[in-house]
């Protein structure tokens, strides 16, 4: 017995059950105060919250409202807290004006009339004859009534979590998001899901590249033990690690500022101390540069950065200080990104890493292409931007 009354109990131990009531209940307070004016007809206040409807502002105060009472807590409630975008919006407004105001009439009628139902049975459980309810009032007063007298309250009980179902359902139907709103949260959505890619990249190039610059400027201090070599390389692991910090807190913004800009971010037109880094860590870097870099778009050019870093972060983490050769063109429309070093016999194959499936993601995201590889004795980075 109990198993079967604890599912339906249940609600009452639910604060969403009571928000929902007083949610039912607020429409009242409007025709309590119109029966002072005018008695005979309670249907006027009705008509009066239809234009209300119409107005784009009172649907995000419904939808505040409903958010609030009817599903407190949730995430994804259903119901949209913005104003009316369209007259297909400001109807479905109105439209649920009228149906608040219809359930609020039910909750308060069923309120009252079973409360009094319920008063009276207990009235004749004591011997007392009824006062005037119609349903009562040619019973004869005895103490059998006391049996009947918890009915209308497990029917109130019902009847009020069911029509908190109801209206919730209705608010979800008549204030749930547009099809434009709708698209709008799916692009928002989307939005979010590329920049923490984004962001999981910007932290792997940069960070990697500046770990790998300080394990291998500290193995070649290390072998050289030449005071001055030394001194070389902490200045390089000092200025690879400073810029790294700075990447790190413009990042950690990003994540802390949503609406934050990103020009701040790095574009080609900072390679010169991807290049210096790299010759600082050993590397013979041949670099040449052709076309107006500055006028490469910034998302192509912040993103060329990076390709060009985790370029050069692959030559030094796997073939180490080797000659490497970078060519960066602008022209007919492109930016072609060409990085090649020697191969040594322990460069992996092609495709494996994040980085380079960094690298291939980045440029397919900007409608370019990107290929890694052996090529001809080299290893070679070759990827090619559409400035468009």
């Amino acid at each position: 017995m109990v198993r079967l009354l604890r599912p339906m109990l249940r609600p009452l131990a639910r604060g969403t059950t009571y928000t929902r009531v007083l949610h039912l209940w607020v429409p009242m307070l409007i025709v309590s105060f119109w029966l002072f004016i005018d008695p005979r007809t309670p249907w006027m206040p009705a008509l009066f919250v239809a234009p209300a409807g119409l107005v784009p502002a009172v649907r995000m105060g419904e939808g505040v409202q409903a958010r609030l009472l009817l599903t407190p807590g949730e995430r994804e409630p259903g119901i949209s807290a913005t104003p009316a975008a369209s007259w297909r919006d400001r109807w479905r407004t109105v439209l649920w004006l009228e149906v608040r105001m219809l359930l609020g009439s039910a909750a308060v009628f069923a309120t009252v009339q079973l409360l009094v139902l319920a008063y009276e049975l207990a009235k004749c459980a004591w011997g007392l004859p009824p006062s005037g309810v119609p349903l009562l009032e040619h019973l004869p007063p005895q103490r059998a009534y006391a049996l009947l007298a918890p009915l209308p309250l497990f029917a109130l009980y019902g009847a009020v979590v069911g029509l908190g179902e109801l209206v919730t359902a209705c608010a979800r139907r008549l204030l749930g998001p547009s099809a434009a709103e709708r698209l709008a949260a799916l692009e928002e959505r989307t939005e979010r899901l590329l920049e923490r890619t984004r962001i999981a990249r910007e932290l792997h190039d940069s960070i990697g590249h500046a770990l790998t610059v300080a394990v291998v400027q500290a193995g070649a201090a290390r072998a050289a033990g030449d005071p001055e070599f030394t001194d070389r390389a902490l200045g390089a692991i000092e200025e690879t690690g400073r810029a790294a910090l700075e990447d790190l807190e413009r990042v950690l913004g990003v994540l802390r500022e949503s609406e934050r800009p990103v020009g701040t971010r790095p574009t080609l037109a900072d390679a010169g101390r991807l290049l210096e880094s790299a010759r600082a860590s050993g590397a013979t870097v041949d670099a040449e540069v052709t076309g107006a870099v500055e006028a490469v778009p910034g998302p192509v050019s912040r993103e060329g950065y990076r390709i060009l870093q985790e370029s050069l972060t692959n030559v030094l983490r796997h073939a180490g200080a080797v000659p490497v050769r970078v060519r960066v063109a602008v022209g007919d429309g492109t930016l072609a990104l060409d990085v090649r070093n020697r191969l040594p016999d322990s460069m992996p194959g092609p495709g494996r890493g994040s980085g380079l499936r960094g690298i291939r993601e980045r440029a397919a995201l900007l409608g370019g292409n990107a290929r890694t590889g052996p090529d001809g004795g080299d290893w070679r980075v070759r990827a090619e931007l559409p400035l468009g």
